[in-house]
């Protein structure tokens, strides 16, 4: 059976932290670790993920 991965989501707007319970914390950082563990080059160990968005 797959080890199930626990994440935790910190989340800012304009340095702001706004809190996000247990599920909104499994579904955003699920969702980004699944699609960036998807590019060449990233290792299957990694410990963290930082994206930043800006408006342009």
């Amino acid at each position: 059976m797959a080890e199930k991965m626990g994440v935790e989501v910190e989340i800012f707007v304009d340095k702001e932290e706004m809190g996000a319970n247990e599920f909104v914390q499994n579904v955003i950082g699920k969702a980004i670790a699944g699609a960036v563990s998807a590019l060449k080059g990233v290792k299957e160990d990694w410990k963290e993920i930082e994206i930043r968005v800006r408006r342009k």
